[in-house]
């Protein structure tokens, strides 16, 4: 039992690693090459930032286990809201930018109902598949032929990632693009195994493994990131952080399994997993519109986030438990 779950632990790291530096080289070369700043914030960092939960997907799906792949991308969701902005908020308060109120939480409310919709009949298919990617193109679209200030300015949180970026040389740039992406892809093979192996040890389900284990380590530098922001005072970046996490998560990293095979589910994929979700996502939304005069995400409220996540989360470890 060692064996997978240090080739869990050294997976999660490599994966982590593999995944910035593979970022840092695709953004630098686009640079380079003289691709506009706002192109590369609002593409390569964007979408870079979901790395790891898009390559877990794709090895997973093609190592035969979709549903860890599913179960990453819902769980993702389920532990950024519930975990990572729940534990941020009893930090320090978060207020809700007028950007992530006007734009990136409404887009993030209309993707979890397509996703809902769409596996309404307990399948994902590659038709599926591509009206979820169609919603991520639109939106990347949206974002780019706008033409007014409000909307060609660089949200805060993609701001951020792109200052953290180191300068490089166009060879250099490749040389991590490259190298990261060799790594991406052995990371997630080695952490899919060991997750795929634990999960039979255990005797749960690749979806339920994909919710938990997989979900929270893939969720952990969102974490990390977000409680430093915080820290520091930048509290204003956190929802964004999140929020856009969560869009990519339902557009581009839930469509992944479809596009490889015809994933069936059980009716509590739907009911359990994807209604957590939904229900934390309008948990979300009801903070931000509905119950304080100012937008913001208080102590109490991220008390009653995380409370939340922990209490979905023992519900699956005991219905697991044989």
């Amino acid at each position: 039992m060692w064996i997978p779950v240090l080739g869990l632990i050294v997976g999660f790291m490599a994966l982590v690693w593999s995944a910035d530096k593979f970022l840092s080289g695709a953004a630098s070369t686009a640079h380079n090459l003289g691709v506009s700043k706002i192109l590369i914030g609002l593409t390569i960092v964007s979408i870079g930032t979901s790395a790891p939960e898009i390559f877990v997907a794709i090895t997973a799906s093609l190592a035969g286990n979709p549903l860890l792949g599913i179960g990453n991308a819902i769980g993702s969701n389920i532990a950024n809201i519930g975990l990572v902005l729940g534990v941020t908020a009893l930090v320090a308060p978060l207020p809700f930018s007028v950007r992530v109120l006007q734009a990136e939480l409404p887009w993030l409310l209309g993707a979890t109902l397509l996703a809902l919709v769409l596996m309404f009949n307990l399948e994902l298919n590659v038709v599926d598949s591509l009206i979820l990617l169609a919603g991520l193109l639109l939106i990347l679209y949206f974002l780019v032929s706008q033409r007014t200030p409000a909307h060609t300015e660089i949200s805060e949180t993609i701001q951020a990632d792109l200052d953290e970026l180191p300068e490089m040389t166009t060879w250099q740039g490749v040389l991590w693009l490259i190298g990261g992406l060799v790594i991406l892809v052995a990371s997630s093979h080695l952490l899919v195994w060991s997750a795929s192996d634990i999960a039979h040890r255990l005797g749960v389900s690749d979806l339920v493994i994909g919710l938990t284990i997989v979900a929270v380590g893939t969720s952990l530098p969102e974490l990390a990131a977000t409680v430093a922001a915080a820290v520091k005072g930048h509290t204003d970046i956190a929802i964004g952080n999140v929020v856009g996490s969560n869009i990519l998560n339902i557009l581009a990293v839930l469509a992944v399994p479809g596009f490889v095979t015809t994933v069936q589910m059980e009716p509590v994929a739907l009911w359990r997993d994807c209604g957590m979700m939904a229900a934390l996502t309008l948990l979300l939304a009801l903070f931000a519109y509905g119950i304080n005069s100012r937008a913001v995400i208080t102590r109490f409220e991220g008390a009653v986030m995380l409370l939340a996540w922990v209490g979905y989360n023992s519900l699956l470890v005991q219905q697991s438990v044989h």
